[in-house]
This record gives C-alpha cells, structure tokens and sequence, in this order.
C-alpha cells in the first residue's frame, strides 16, 4: 500500500526526502508498538528496520520493549520461524 502526506516545504528544506520517508514509517511503528497495535516483529517489518535498530530506536525514544504480552512473543516467534524455514 502507498500512503502520500502533504508535508510544507518550511519543513523539508534541507532534507533527504527518502531518509525522512524512514524516519516517518520508524516513528508511525514506534506509536503503533508503543500503543499495543503492532508486535515487535510487526513493528519492525512495518518500519523496514531490524530487531537491533528497533531496540535502538525504542530506547532513544524511551519506548520499552521488555513490556510484552505472551501473545506478542508468540507472534515474533512464528514470524521469526516462517522466515527461517523456507
């Protein structure tokens, strides 16, 4: 799916426009994770980033990321295996 954001130039002067397309997509997973919508794994595959990039952010952002229910673990396990087993 492709999303377009009108965002004034005021505050893209200077910007790499890809790099702030990044920076956008890691902050909306960031929310979503924080917020319970996302799963670490989901999080992570939505912002393009891995798990250790993930966990940087998260603790530059003093998001915690050791909080998790069960069910959040399950997901990012089987994530991790249906990736690993093809």
């Amino acid at each position: 799916m492709q999303l377009t954001l009108e965002i004034p130039d005021k505050y893209m002067q200077g910007q790499n426009q890809s790099q702030t397309t990044q920076q956008i997509k890691l902050y909306a997973a960031l929310l979503m994770f924080q917020s319970g919508q996302l799963s670490r794994g989901a999080a992570c595959e939505f912002a393009g980033v891995d798990i250790f990039d993930f966990f940087l952010a998260c603790k530059q952002h003093r998001i915690s990321a050791i909080n998790i229910s069960a069910e959040s673990i399950e997901s990012d396990v089987l994530r991790y295996q249906q990736r690993h087993t093809h």
